[in-house]
């Protein structure tokens, strides 16, 4: 049977110890060669050789105001170690030192500016994590050990950047600026938010734990004689699910639609946020260059047609009559609506802006038609992404994710998408199971029935 998804209970008091700083470093000395010692000195040292080791903090606890990782960066080693009693812990330093140093670098490692910006490296350095971890599971079951733990360590790693990002706020005189800087209200609102969402995802990929179905390999003799249900041609790289002979229990069939239904709010959860970062994001001026005069060019007279008109606006009805056949034309019109909704808003923000004895009756009535032109052009855009949640990302949110130069927002605008993408996947295993279910109880209720 299948194991419900867990959640971790109030994770607010994980820290109930202060993180370690310099005045806990401990230094290795030796005695031997000293001719005579106080007994003042014996205790002293006596003390060192028993101090504890500090506290490792869990990875889904909230965030100190200082990370300990960082806080380690910069305290140096001893000389007189040598390289066979080397602390694995400080290997691991030396692993995120070297990380650290590209990503300032901009993975340009050779000194000639040839690298990005830190913002864009952070970003395709938590991409390429989450395919190094995630690109070759497509089944539903635990993440291995290893693996896990790797993303763990490595995402702590990047997102413990954002304890050092603050808002810059008025120093007073009679106050160090240490003790006034606050975190920043982006970074405080939507990374406690993501943690959580990932840490559900990593619970409910746990529960699949001795599960009821299995994956078979069409390949293998053995496959044959297994229930299953046919894989369509544009996904024969994912694993069959296979299943008993007569299906599911109707319990583990409940079970796995609670799951389904958990992973389908989790993505929806994350693609809210990233399309809120990428909101704030700044527009590029070399996207601006490429956009037409007016958002009946961009979106064609079909469209437009559907969107200016009087009656009550449906942006189902939009798409049904468009005809869309796969996702690369469904992306082709994304990018002219969105394109269309730019050219709309600011339209308006310029007819807002105008002086006040410049506004003509005319001016206003256009100002009135670019907002509803830009509302129903946010609707039908929204609605394309919701039909097609595997959309490739626009050339609005590319060009913005290119030109981007805040680190905060390219942490979170990353870790969204990548949880919004794996919480697909998971939605899109359980429906294999559910379809592979339905259609053994079909065919066996059929036979029955005979």
């Amino acid at each position: 049977m299948m194991g419900s998804p867990m959640r971790r209970d109030d994770i607010s008091n994980a820290y109930s110890h202060p993180s370690p700083g310099y005045g806990t470093s401990r230094y290795s000395r030796t005695y031997s060669n000293l001719s005579s010692s106080s007994h003042a000195d014996e205790e002293e040292s006596s003390n060192l050789e028993t101090t504890p080791p500090p506290r490792i903090a869990s990875r889904f606890a909230p965030r100190p105001p200082s990370s300990p990782c960082l806080n380690k960066l910069s305290m140096k080693k001893n000389v007189n170690v040598t390289a066979a009693l080397i602390n694995p812990e400080d290997e691991e330093l030396e692993l995120m030192k070297d990380k650290y140093t590209k990503l300032l670098l901009g993975e340009d490692m050779s000194g000639g500016g040839k690298g990005v910006c830190s913002a864009v490296a952070i970003s395709n350095a938590i991409t390429n994590l989450y395919a190094t971890i995630f690109g070759t599971c497509h089944k539903l079951e635990p993440l291995p050990p290893e693996k896990k733990s790797m993303w763990i360590r490595e995402m702590d790693c990047f997102l413990s950047i954002c304890d050092f990002i603050v808002d810059p706020s008025p120093i007073e005189q009679t106050m160090p600026e240490a003790e006034t800087a606050q975190p920043r209200m982006d970074i405080v609102m939507n990374l406690p938010a993501l943690e959580k969402l990932e840490n559900m995802l990593l619970d409910l990929l746990d529960s699949f734990d001795g599960t009821d179905f299995w994956y078979g390999d069409p390949r293998n003799d053995s496959f044959k004689s297994t229930k299953s249900f046919s894989r369509s041609e544009d996904k024969w790289w994912v694993p069959v699910p296979c299943l008993p002979d007569n299906g599911l229990s109707i319990l583990a069939s409940k079970e796995l639609q609670k799951k389904r239904d958990c992973a389908n709010q989790i993505h929806k959860a994350a693609m809210a946020i990233n399309n809120d970062i990428l909101a704030e994001m700044e527009v590029p001026e070399s996207y601006i260059t490429t956009l037409p005069k007016s958002g009946r060019l961009s979106v064609g007279d079909d469209i437009y047609y559907h969107m200016q008109t009087t009656d009550q606006f449906s942006a189902e009805t939009v798409l049904s009559s468009l005809h869309i056949s796969s996702e690369h034309e469904a992306l082709e019109i994304a990018d002219k609506v969105e394109a269309a909704l730019y050219i709309w808003k600011r339209k308006v923000n310029i007819s807002h802006n105008r002086a006040a004895w410049d506004m003509r009756s005319d001016l206003a009535n256009d100002g009135d038609k670019n907002v509803v032109l830009s509302s129903r052009a946010k609707s039908l855009l929204l609605c394309l992404k919701e039909k097609y949640p595997s959309l490739s990302q626009t050339t609005l949110d590319t060009s913005k994710l290119h030109y981007n130069k805040d680190v905060g927002k390219a942490i979170l605008e990353s870790y969204s998408r990548i949880l919004e993408s794996l919480a697909y996947n998971i939605v899109s295993w359980i429906d294999d199971v559910l379809r592979a279910n339905d259609s053994i109880r079909n065919s066996v209720s059929y036979s029955y029935t005979i």
